[in-house]
């Protein structure tokens, strides 16, 4: 998952966007990715402090409401992160258990708000990032419900989806595109590709998607941070 830290961060930080634009109340109880998401990357790029701030915070949340959706897909993602980590180090004893609640936490999360970007957006760019390196068989499944994640997302946004800046736009349709190009599906990826030309004039995915229209291939990150564009 560091390889692309800085597309993921761009990801997740679109719930601030989408949330607003969607209707939802801006109070600080359903603004909870401001709680936990500045530890979360920290934790993703390697600060282990970070990631268990952010997992105590989520804990604590659930003592008082176990089925707070929001507290549940950040603790669930924080455990991808720390499958992700233990499996790096070929320790499969803790990776493996830890990985099957993240995504058990991740899923229920869904069940319980499937309209709210602030559960669907976290999820999904989580198990973009982790079906990278998976066999086939076990990621695709993952895979495919990220994209329907992504799907249900740009549904929800359709009747202000206009009114989004373009960073935004191309944030959600550039991950669409990639999911569906992962899958096999170059149909829809082109039409998401096409669509973030389109839609999305200047945002930085923009450049990636003529890219692969070019050449068939998504170009890897620069690594530039978006970190600052959600503060």
């Amino acid at each position: 998952m560091k390889r692309n830290i800085s597309w993921f961060i761009a990801l997740v930080t679109l719930v601030s966007g989408t949330a607003l634009a969607a209707g939802q109340n801006p109070s600080p109880v359903q603004r909870f990715d401001h709680l936990v998401r500045a530890d979360f990357f920290a934790g993703i790029a390697g600060d282990g402090t970070r990631l268990d701030k952010a997992i105590d915070r989520c804990e604590r949340i659930l003592e008082v409401n176990p089925k707070h959706p929001e507290a549940l897909v950040w603790h669930g993602a924080s455990l991808m992160v720390r499958a992700g980590q233990a499996f790096m180090k070929g320790d499969m004893a803790t990776g493996g258990p830890l990985f099957e609640r993240a995504l058990q936490e991740m899923l229920e999360a869904v069940t319980l708000a499937p309209d709210n970007p602030g559960v669907l957006i976290p999820r999904a760019a989580v198990l973009l990032e982790a079906t990278r390196n998976m066999p086939p068989d076990m990621g695709r499944p993952l895979l495919e419900s990220a994209v329907q994640n992504y799907e249900r997302v740009l549904d929800i946004q359709a009747p202000i989806f206009s009114t989004l800046g373009d960073h935004a736009k191309g944030e959600l349709l550039f991950g669409l595109a990639e999911g569906w190009n992962r899958l096999g599906d170059k149909e829809k990826a082109r039409r998401y590709f096409d669509r973030l030309i389109a839609d999305a004039p200047t945002s930085g995915q923009t450049p990636k998607a003529r890219e692969w229209i070019a050449t068939g291939t998504v170009p890897k990150s620069n690594g530039a941070s978006c970190v600052g564009c959600h503060k």
